[in-house]
Order: C-alpha cells, then structure tokens, then sequence
C-alpha cells in the first residue's frame, strides 16, 4: 500500500493544530472558575494532587489534560459536571 507523505503530514498538521486550539477554551475555563473561587495555582493543584506547574502548563494551553484531570478538577472546583471545563470547545 502506497502513502502519500505529504498528504499523511498534512491530515496530522490539522490534527495537531486542532488540538491545539481546543485548549484555549478548557483554559480560559480553569483559570476562571479557579480564580472565582480565589484559589491560586498552587492551592488547586495542592486539592487535585497535582503540582503547581501542572495548573500553569493547563492554564497556559502547554499542555492537554487526561479525563482523570479534568474531573479530579472539577471537583475540586466544585463544579456540577466536568463538561463546564471543556463549554466552548468546538
């Protein structure tokens, strides 16, 4: 079976930016609702188990969060559903 290399690289540069851009929302979301609660990076990430670089590398679309993450964190949140970290993610 033949691949086209080129074709291959672009279909997994759409993946890679896509899942890029999906960040931004789940950050903008995290850094809101922690900040609504008055917590610091530190402080949540001290209740999820989770160093304090971990919540920066989130809140600053670096890095991509497990499922387990996103629920550790919404209960720490005190959100009703883990889903309200990822509203706006088209």
């Amino acid at each position: 079976m033949s691949v086209d290399f080129r074709l291959l690289c672009e279909r997994m540069h759409g993946v890679v930016t896509s899942t890029v851009s999906m960040r931004g929302p789940f950050a903008a979301n995290l850094r809101g609702y922690r900040e609504r609660l008055g917590l610091s990076q530190e402080a949540l990430g001290a209740m999820c188990g989770l160093h304090r670089t971990e919540i920066s590398l989130l809140e600053r679309r670096k890095r991509s969060p497990r499922l387990e993450t996103i629920v550790v964190l919404a209960r720490a949140l005190q959100l009703d559903s883990p889903a309200e970290l990822l509203d706006g993610i088209p």
